[in-house]
């Protein structure tokens, strides 16, 4: 695997991670932030963060394929 790859991969798994496992860690009322409490803000700050690493993720793949004919028709 591609040292690029790898670094989509893991980009690809950050927010699952974040999402899952990390939640009995941050399972807190206090602090509030933006009126939401600790929890619910670190789970909307991820399910709007995952779009911008999935993103980056598929532009790191993309720079190591090669071009497909079909894409410019």
């Amino acid at each position: 695997m591609r040292k690029r790859s790898r670094l989509a991969l893991l980009l690809g798994a950050v927010p699952f991670l974040t999402l899952v496992f990390a939640l009995p860690f941050v399972n807190r009322v206090e602090p509030v932030i933006l009126g939401f409490p600790f929890i619910l803000f670190w789970i909307v700050a991820w399910v709007a963060l995952t779009p911008v690493l999935l993103f980056l993720a598929d532009r790191i793949e993309r720079r190591d394929r090669p071009p497909d004919d079909s894409e410019g028709q």
